[in-house]
Order: C-alpha cells, then structure tokens, then sequence
C-alpha cells in the first residue's frame, strides 16, 4: 500500500480512537444523571441506562435542600480558591529564584527539592507538624501542607528558563527591580503555565478528602468530598432520605448518583475556561534566541 494511503487512514483511525476514548469518559456521567433523574421504581431495578426513566427531580430537591451539602461546597470552594492561590504564589517565587542564574546556591536547593521526589514524609510525622502548628481541626491544615510541589516548581521554573534574557536584560536596562520583573514580565509571559499548574491544584484541592478525615473533626468544617465519601462509602444514604421524608420518592442509589453529580459538576465548569491554556504555545509572544 503506498505510504499517502496510510497516511489517509491514520487521522480517521485516530480521531475514531479518541472519540471513544471520550465517550468511555463520559458514559458514566450521563448513566448517573439518567439515575438520579429516574423513578426510584427503576432505579431500584436497575433498569435506567443512559435515559431516565420515569422523570423526577426529587433527589435534587432534597440536595439543595440540605443544609449540610451547602455548607461543604462553601468549605470545598474556600479551600479550593485558598489553596490554589496560596500554592501559584509559593511556586511561581521559588521557580522564578531558581530560574535566574544569578541566586546564589540554587543548584542545591534544586537538588534538595528533586529529593523529595524519592523521600516524601510519612503521614505521622505530617499530624505530628499540623498539630505543633496548632493547625489541626482548621481549614489551614487542608491548604498549606499542599501548598508547594516539586514538580510544580520544576515546570514552572522550566518554563521560567525558556523565556528570552533579552526581556528581563531590556527591564533591567529601564530600572525595574527583580521584582518588578517578576510581576510585570515572567507571569503576564508564563500565563499558560500558571493556568495549567492552578487547575491541577484546584483538581487536587478539590478532590482531597484524606487530609480532611485525618485533620478534621468539626463536623462544620468537612468539605464537599468527605460528605459524598460518608455517603458512598458508608451506606449513609439512607438515613439522609429518610430526614429528608422522601424515602418513598428517591432510593440511595438515586441520592448518590445526584450528590456525586453535584460533588463533580462545579470543577468540571472550570475546564472549557482553561482549556485554551493547554493548546496555546510554550511562549507567549516574546523575543526568541
């Protein structure tokens, strides 16, 4: 077979892959809302697939009803918000100091930071800090401890590097100060690199629940992810529709397909906002060597 027929058949063949790949990712979500949009005669059986069956909006009703669940989604979005700025902040100073070839000792502290890579604290001497902090049982041990990663940093400060010299020897040349540059040079230029590293965080930020159960025990400040953890892992879906008095019109798997909805659909919302990051070049129009 020549080599342009091939040619021919692989975008068809790839864009053919990726769009199952797409649907396979996005099936589940379209069979929990068809579930949490069911009749619980159906649900119950097991008969809705992807299309509701008996249309019914009782679980969401009920959701939006609850206290609880608004006061989680307000602890998820401040941590979410906190921890995502507080972590671009860290990072984007100690990858810019590592970037410049003039920080004395950075080699080191470079190589001090790869070696958290291999050795990461364990989870008891990680309470043991938290608690001489004082920052146990508050919202500030669910942000700072994740606030600074290495590998962050080191695409950051990758990133750092690749922008031209000629752009900070030109700021220098008209009397800005290193921080000057800093704000008015490498983050406007490192633009895509900050969105992608702050939606990793606010992924990461928002999907955590293991910090909550080990630092947490006001039950006031438990975020989004331990409620739908409580719910789906502990078989509380019971008692929350019966203190709802709608046991008759929603069952528990009804109830967990609609808050796992809820848990997923605000940080799924951020995505369209940033994907243009991800496409967009490394550099961001400046001088190239």
């Amino acid at each position: 077979m020549p080599v342009h027929k091939r040619l021919e058949w692989f975008p068809i063949v790839n864009g053919t892959l990726f769009v199952l790949l797409c649907i396979s990712m996005i099936a589940p979500i379209v069979h929990l809302l068809a579930v949490s949009l069911s009749s619980p005669m159906y649900a119950d059986a097991r008969l809705v697939t992807f299309w509701p069956k008996g249309f019914n909006i009782e679980v969401y009703k009920t959701i939006f009803g609850m206290d609880n669940i608004w006061r989680a989604m307000g602890v998820s979005v401040y941590i979410t918000v906190g921890g995502t700025l507080m972590a671009l902040a860290f990072t984007s100073t100690l990858a810019y100091s590592l970037s410049r070839p003039q920080m004395n000792g950075r080699k080191w502290i470079l190589r001090g930071i790869i070696v958290t890579f291999v050795f990461s604290a364990p989870l008891i001497p990680n309470y043991l800090v938290i608690r001489a902090l004082s920052m146990e049982n508050t919202l500030w041990a669910l942000m700072v401890p994740g606030a600074l990663s290495a590998f962050y940093v080191i695409i950051m400060k990758t990133f750092f590097q690749g922008i031209s010299s000629e752009m900070f020897d030109a700021a220098k040349i008209d009397g800005c100060s290193e921080l000057g540059t800093f704000a008015r040079i490498a983050i406007p230029m490192s633009m895509p690199v900050i969105a992608t590293v702050a939606l990793f965080v606010a992924v990461g930020q928002w999907n955590n629940y293991f910090s909550a159960l080990i630092y947490i025990r006001d039950k006031d400040l438990l975020p989004l992810q331990v409620l739908l953890r409580n719910l789906v892992v502990e078989e509380q879906a019971n008692s929350m529709t019966q203190t709802a008095e709608v046991a008759l019109t929603m069952t528990p798997e009804m109830m967990k397909a609609g808050i796992t909805l809820v848990a997923t659909a605000p940080i799924l919302i951020v995505y369209p906002f940033l994907q243009k990051y991800f496409v967009k070049g490394a550099m961001v129009g400046s001088l190239k060597e």
